[in-house]
């Protein structure tokens, strides 16, 4: 979690008009949006067998001293060469969070060379990408055991076995966004729920899990929907177009039922219910702390999260170089205040319909009309971006791609 300079992260909490301050001053840092940044996921694969288990010390093997603490704790945990940080998720999905970028450019080609050297890294270990938003082939099976993770497992599991396909063996990618001017915040933090849903729609990747067809065009965010709405379930709503960002996220925070409750031993799971307002009410022995607050806000995941830049959280993994394409998207969608506007409008009548999204992807002719009007907005767009003209050229071509999938209406 960013944190703002001078801030105590031990401060106790005492009552919820300091966890609110808190979260105010952590989570939306507006300015000038000049910043961009990418977090992509990938399941992990042997070549020859795909569908074979995913050793553990055969990844840490080849991820070498750039392995993160949770698979290695005596690795340096090196950065790649071009400075995103490598890290593994409880099925063995790796993860590259790459340096923020002042130009989508400088992003786009900084991230592919630290994407390459991931691949040969992998390679060397007969080991690949996967690249889909789910495992294709294999069922959920634990990689990597941490206490957070047995935490996560235990809760998840109360509410039924979507917690581990998520936690097992989804991919998803990332796109980190400056949360931009105050004036223009509620406009911007509308705009980035509204298109989710058909975006999710025009980047479905993840219809087939452990060997057979799943009846979702993302099965990836189907299981993030089913493990619990006071987690994972989005801020914004359309039927609160104009609510405050900042009081619906505190209050969404505060409401949420603890994950993790740290300590010294192995077992982390919380007392079942106790949501933070709780905490700071006195409903377990020690009080918060600014710290607990910060750790609790890193355990919620809703499609959009606020952490000081607006990380969008609901798009599913890519095949190849196609990465780029909702990075792009969104980035252009986003570029200006007209542009907020108009994809806002453009989005409106289908802006809550994620469930319907996940299902039927762009089978559904209201999310596919939707999303060939974003796409277009977006296309138009591009020349803003100043990108390099193979680089614009090349994801031209794909989003165009992606529209004519959404006029044919392929699930």
């Amino acid at each position: 979690m960013v944190t703002s300079p001078g801030l105590d992260r031990s401060t106790v909490l005492g009552e919820v008009a300091g966890a609110a301050g808190h979260l105010a001053r952590i989570c939306f840092k507006t300015g000038p949006p000049t910043l961009t940044g990418v977090e992509l996921e990938w399941t992990v694969h042997d070549v020859a067998d795909p569908a074979r288990p995913l050793d553990r010390a055969r990844l840490r093997a080849a991820l070498g001293p750039h392995s993160p603490s949770t698979l290695d704790d005596t690795s340096p945990a090196r950065p790649l060469r071009h400075g995103s940080a490598v890290t593994v998720e409880p099925g063995g999905q790796v993860e590259l969070s790459t340096a923020p970028r002042s130009s989508v450019a400088a992003l786009v080609s900084a991230t592919q060379a630290d994407i390459d050297e991931l691949d040969a890294l992998l390679a060397r270990a007969g080991l690949v990408r996967g690249q889909t938003g789910i495992d294709p082939w294999r069922d959920p099976r634990p990689v990597v055991d941490t206490p957070r993770y047995r935490a996560m497992r235990c809760v998840f599991d109360r509410r039924g076995p979507a917690g581990q396909t998520m936690m097992y063996s989804t991919a998803g990618l990332q796109v980190c966004l400056d949360v931009g001017p105050a004036a223009g915040l509620a406009e911007r933090w509308a705009a980035v729920h509204a298109v989710g849903p058909p975006l999710v729609a025009a980047f479905a990747t993840a219809d087939r899990h452990a060997g057979r067809p799943t009846g979702w065009a993302s099965a990836r965010m189907a299981a993030w929907l089913d493990i619990d709405p006071a987690r994972t379930g989005p801020v914004w709503s359309a039927h609160q177009p104009d609510r405050d960002p900042v009081a619906a996220w505190t209050q969404y925070v505060l409401a949420a039922p603890l994950l993790c409750l740290r300590h010294d031993g192995p077992d982390w799971t919380p007392p079942r219910g106790v949501t933070f307002a709780d905490w700071i009410a006195g409903a377990l022995p020690d009080p918060p702390t600014t710290d607990d607050l910060e750790y609790h806000v890193s355990t919620l995941f809703p499609p959009v999260r606020p952490r000081g830049y607006l990380e969008v959280r609901y798009l599913d993994a890519q095949p190849g170089r196609d990465w780029t394409l909702p990075l792009v998207v969104l980035t252009a969608l986003l570029g200006d205040e007209r542009t907020v506007r108009a994809a806002r409008t453009i989005a409106a009548p289908v802006a809550d319909r994620w469930r319907t999204a996940a299902r039927y992807g762009l089978a559904d002719p209201a999310l596919a009309t939707a999303a060939v009007a974003l796409l277009d907005l977006a296309r138009e767009m591009l020349p803003t971006l100043d990108l390099p003209t193979d680089t614009h050229d090349e994801i031209d071509r794909g989003i165009r791609r992606r529209i004519a999938a959404a006029q044919r209406g392929d699930r």
